[in-house]
């Protein structure tokens, strides 16, 4: 009778401990979880909003009156620069030449020898109105 006792008792133990675990793993996966979420006030909300607005208002007006303007140049030899403000966007090289590279992003150079001309397309966005 007294091993009974002892077995039921714990038995008995087991389980409160058992529940009482379950309990805390249930309580400790379901509460971080209700505040992962991320927090935001609607004050905070409204001016983001705002601040959105504003910007894309800006950058609309601005993009509208964004213009890509391009030209051309050329010289003798293996380099050719564009004018001031400009970019080189592309070379061409003389005496069928395929090799170039853009130098300081304003100046066409070509690699081969004895380049007989060079020619640099040169581009900038410009604000107009």
């Amino acid at each position: 009778m007294k091993l009974l006792e002892r077995n039921s008792c714990f038995r008995r133990t087991f389980c409160n401990s058992m529940m009482k675990f379950a309990i805390f793993l249930f309580f400790a996966a379901l509460i971080p979880a209700k505040y992962a979420s991320a927090q935001t006030c609607i004050i905070e909300s409204l001016i983001n909003e705002k601040v959105q607005a504003a910007v894309d208002s800006k950058v609309s007006s601005i993009l509208t009156k964004a213009q890509l303007t391009c030209t051309s140049t050329s010289a003798p030899g293996a380099d050719a620069f564009c004018p001031s403000g400009y970019l080189a966007t592309g070379c061409a090289c003389g005496m069928a030449c395929g090799s170039w590279d853009i130098r300081a992003d304003t100046a066409c150079h070509c690699q081969c020898a004895r380049i007989d001309w060079t020619a640099a397309r040169c581009c900038k966005v410009a604000i107009v109105g």
